[in-house]
């Protein structure tokens, strides 16, 4: 508890810095879905690792994939009897448009009512400076109870395309007993949560071919099909009343929550 309260009171003291750190992080575009953004790319990848050397990590590497790169470092220095946890997040950031909708230029992070505004200050450069600051706070004032791994990478928002790649390749190096994902929210500012049990997401594009021209609903209304209904009939049977998705195989690849997991 002696710790806790030092690593607490570090934070508080140097609360500053950690804003202008921040601050300094959102104003890197780190756009990964715009070439003409690569350098912020890598910028953003650099900022996490000099930051991670900065407070003791060690093995800091940006680590090549495809496209954007993995930053990778450890804080193995709990012993092997302690448990590693691999926190992972992303340093990319989504577009700025439309950018007639900002009240403020989303790359010149502004404070007001105590919130701060930039793009990826909730997405998610806002928690890796939270938790990178956390783990800064408690490094300086004491031992690190556990093992930590960063896994951090530069292509969420396009879909994580090269990181299932990636992490088999690398699998030796990120093993862990816990992984923690950073990339999520709290209920209130005063309220810390733990997610659990997130969801992935499936996306289809469907494509209903009608009529060349309009047809005059007199004439042939109730008779040819209007696109629009069948769309309507197609959505309406994915899912019952009890929200159980309907679409054959859906559910063959999914693992049943266990009784402990509930």
């Amino acid at each position: 508890m002696e710790n806790l309260n030092k690593a607490i009171q570090y934070a508080a003291d140097h609360q500053a810095e950690a804003i202008d750190d921040l601050i300094a992080f959102l104003s890197i575009p780190s756009i990964s879905t715009l070439s003409e953004h690569a350098k912020d790319i890598e910028r953003a990848g650099q900022w996490i690792a000099n930051q991670l050397e900065d407070f003791g990590f060690e093995n800091i590497a940006l680590l090549p994939t495809e496209r954007h790169p993995v930053v990778y470092g450890d804080h193995m220095k709990a012993g092997n009897d302690a448990p590693t946890i691999l926190f992972y997040g992303h340093y990319d950031v989504q577009p700025v448009d439309p950018i007639e909708e900002w009240e403020s230029d989303p790359f010149q992070p502004v404070i007001r009512d105590d919130n701060m505004y930039a793009r990826g200050a909730s997405d998610m450069k806002g928690q890796l400076v939270a938790h990178l600051k956390a783990l800064e706070a408690m490094v300086r004032t004491g031992d690190l109870p556990v093992n930590i791994k960063y896994m951090i990478e530069g292509e969420e928002e396009i879909g994580s395309p090269n990181l299932e790649k990636f992490v088999k390749a690398q699998k030796d190096r990120l093993q862990c007993d816990l992984c923690l994902n950073g990339d999520s929210s709290i209920l209130t500012a005063d309220t810390p949560s733990i997610n659990y049990s997130l969801r992935g997401l499936a996306y289809f594009e469907i494509w209903l071919q009608g009529p060349q021209s309009d047809l005059h609903s007199g004439m042939f209304g109730g008779v040819v099909d209007n696109p629009a209904f069948v769309m309507c009939d197609l959505i309406s049977k994915m899912k019952d009343s009890d929200g159980r998705i309907l679409l054959p195989g859906f559910y063959d690849n999914v693992r049943p929550l266990s009784e402990e997991e509930r």
